[in-house]
């Protein structure tokens, strides 16, 4: 493991505007698992993309050394001619394919443009079976869960013949039993000389993995941290990405809880897809004016799918229950209708649900209450510019200016584009489904003090996660979920991350 595979020496990355990375150095050991940590926006992303050739050659300053060799990628292609391999977080999956299909995508086994489907299930086997994969090669990509999916990328890694496998946010969207076997699958690797760069938010798993750890910040590197020769805590590596000690990862608060602004009673809800099948059951639950009531539940607990059924109607089907804003019942069956009772819904998904990535910023902001910057169905841009720029000022969306694609934005700054989105709409009750899901602990914090912000105004917040601490640290009451029920409320001084799964597994029990 003391053989140097890869150094990468003051690389320089700039884009229109902004430097994205500043004479950036990194050195990889074959056979180590590498985590590259910083805030959203550190470079490290952009930094992984220069290696693999997304950046060419010529794009950026500074040189790349792999097995010794300089080298110049001018394509991916090139990159993966040499085994390194980079999985993306956003998956490149052909969902209506195969698995099958997806791994040999681009790199068929084929003799004179016909592909011979026998030796590509055979490979697809020992593939499938090298990463813990039973599902059969013909399994179409749209009928596995995102943990399988992860699993199929990795596989179409191995068919390249990886040496370095680069993972950006390989866990994100992954439940703790999936990422768990992600992680093991990752030491396993190691142990057969595999050398890998994990791209991850989630320090307490780079700390059960990585042997070293190399922070980025604001586009430079800060130092890297040796995992076998010293004893590195999370708050040590916080320290190094934000660059001050974060003593308290929450703001503090005094509540100030008002009274019951949104109610609902006896909701039962049918599954989208599978339409005989009664998903939520007999759902009741309470927001006050400036309390922020948490829902926690392990995965597939039907906590997105109470929020999506609620607002407007966006999910399920045959729903029936009640549901009153300040004890008078309001019709919440469109999404209009949900809007114009009071609620706002921040999806978990923000890249496909929450914004147009390819508009800017101030379409964005816009987008959900266009009435009020139009006259006559036509925009007042200059309106809408004002509107745009209260809000990225408000929320300190840290962008070059309104007129900013939010594609280029980092994951925290796209987060605060959605809720200035819904906000714009004057909602008295938000949903806010995984706020903090895929940003870093900096950003993570200033999304907790705009939440905070919202219920000290007398909002009513009610917060879906699946990070315990982060609901234990931020919300005044919170519900427990199991198998589409309801099947605990629990105080501030009630919650506990024993108390939250003591009710999942007695409801278990019972079911």
């Amino acid at each position: 493991m003391d053989n140097v595979i890869l150094e990468m020496r003051g690389i320089t990355k700039t884009f229109p505007g902004v430097k994205a990375l500043d004479d950036v150095n990194l050195q990889v050991r074959e056979g180590e698992i590498h985590a590259l940590v910083g805030e959203n926006g550190a470079g490290k992303s952009t930094l992984m993309k220069v290696l693999s050739g997304v950046y060419p050659a010529g794009s950026y300053d500074g040189e790349i050394i792999y097995d010794g060799e300089t080298r110049r990628f001018s394509t991916i292609a090139d990159s993966e001619e040499l085994g390194i391999i980079i999985i993306h977080q956003e998956l490149a999956l052909v969902p209506l394919l195969s698995i099958a299909e997806n791994i040999f995508l681009g790199n068929e086994i084929a003799e004179r443009g016909v592909i011979h489907w026998q030796q590509t299930f055979a490979r697809t086997q020992g593939l499938l079976k090298q990463v813990g994969l039973s599902d059969p090669p013909t399994t179409r990509i749209t009928d596995i869960g995102v943990g399988k999916q992860q699993l199929v990328e990795i596989a179409k890694a191995l068919s390249k013949k990886v040496r370095l496998l680069i993972l950006d946010e390989p866990t994100a969207s992954l439940n703790e039993k999936d990422s768990d076997a992600l992680l093991t699958l990752l030491m396993e690797f190691r142990k057969q000389g595999m050398t890998s760069v994990i791209i991850s938010h989630k320090l307490n798993e780079i700390r059960k993995v990585a042997d070293k750890i190399t922070i980025l910040r604001d586009g430079g590197t800060v130092e890297t941290l040796d995992c076998h020769t010293q004893e590195i805590g999370e708050d040590r590596i916080i320290k190094g990405m934000v660059g001050r000690d974060m003593e308290d990862r929450f703001p503090s608060r005094t509540p100030q809880i008002g009274d019951v602004l949104l109610e609902v009673k006896n909701w039962n809800v049918y599954h989208q897809n599978h339409r005989d099948r009664k998903f939520l059951q007999d759902i009741s639950f309470n927001v006050r004016a400036g309390e922020i009531v948490g829902i926690a539940g392990l995965m597939g607990a039907g906590r997105t799918e109470t929020a999506m059924s609620l607002f407007g109607r966006s999910w399920g089907h045959r729903i029936t229950g009640d549901v009153t804003m300040h004890g008078k019942p309001v019709d919440v069956s469109t999404i209009p209708r949900a809007i114009e009772a009071g609620l706002a819904y921040v999806t978990e998904d923000r890249k496909q649900l929450g914004l147009i990535l390819q508009n800017d910023i101030k379409d964005n902001t816009t987008l959900a209450n266009l009435p009020a910057v139009s006259k006559g169905g036509v925009i007042d841009e200059h309106k809408e510019s004002r509107v745009a720029t209260d809000y990225r000022t408000r929320l300190r969306i840290r962008s070059h200016s309104i007129y900013q694609e939010t594609v280029n934005l980092s994951g925290g700054n796209q987060q605060k584009v959605v809720l200035s989105k819904w906000l714009f709409t004057n909602p008295e009750v938000l949903i806010l489904d995984e706020p903090t899901r895929g940003i870093d602990v900096g950003a993570k914090f200033e999304i907790y003090t705009i939440i905070n912000q919202l219920a000290a105004e007398g909002k009513g917040i009610l917060m879906i996660s699946s990070e315990m601490p982060e609901l234990l640290g931020t919300c005044d009451r919170v519900y427990v979920m199991n198998e589409g029920r309801i099947v605990a409320e629990l105080s501030k001084e009630e919650a506990s991350q024993e108390s939250i799964m003591r009710a999942i597994m007695r409801s278990g029990e019972k079911n």
